[in-house]
């Protein structure tokens, strides 16, 4: 274990909960500590210092972010670094498309039947709309069924099911990923 911390810059309420579930753990042996940051509120000026201040202290960060309308990866880093000119490439992870299909993406076919969800083989391009109108009506909040979805949830089905999801657990070297999936193209990378 490193003596370094790593902050885990997320967009909303909805990816802190996902990361605090299944991304912290991944990388807790790695770090002396793991900590969300949710960005998407905080003014430009406050991440730029917020980031300046954990370089200075050699610390490690990753953004992420979902592609949302953007044509590609590169053109939503390249929006990501014009807002925030702290930032680089390769700091950045983007989620195809939201973080609504990373959730998906970590559920079975068991898990799928569960929830009353029809197959998925790829989630990549499901939208934050299209979750919410798979919501089984016997939840009584969108939160309950997102709750409900992390205590399935496996890293090694995300991996086959979500190329950014994929790109982002191997880059990381955070689970074995199946390579032999037919989902890689345009990652959450470069």
């Amino acid at each position: 274990m490193t003596r370094r911390r790593l902050f885990l810059f997320v967009e909303g309420n909805d990816d802190e909960r996902f990361f605090a579930k299944v991304v912290v753990p991944l990388f807790e042996s790695r770090y002396r500590s793991v900590h969300i940051v949710k960005f998407a509120c905080m003014k430009r000026a406050s991440v730029c210092r917020l980031v300046a201040g954990i370089r200075r202290m050699k610390d490690d960060f990753l953004v992420f972010a979902d592609i949302d309308n953007e044509p590609g990866v590169k053109a939503k880093k390249h929006l990501l670094m014009e807002r925030f000119c702290v930032l680089e490439s390769r700091e950045i992870i983007i989620i195809i498309r939201e973080i609504e299909s990373w959730y998906l993406a970590g559920l079975d076919d068991a898990a799928e039947r569960d929830l009353s969800l029809p197959h998925h083989s790829s989630t990549d391009d499901l939208s934050k709309e299209y979750f919410n109108s798979r919501i089984p009506r016997h939840f009584v909040s969108r939160i309950a069924f997102m709750l409900d979805i992390l205590s399935r949830f496996s890293v090694p089905v995300a991996c086959r099911k979500n190329r950014s999801f994929h790109y982002f657990a191997t880059r990381y070297h955070l689970v074995p990923c199946d390579t032999s999936a037919d989902n890689r193209g345009e990652s959450g990378g470069d």
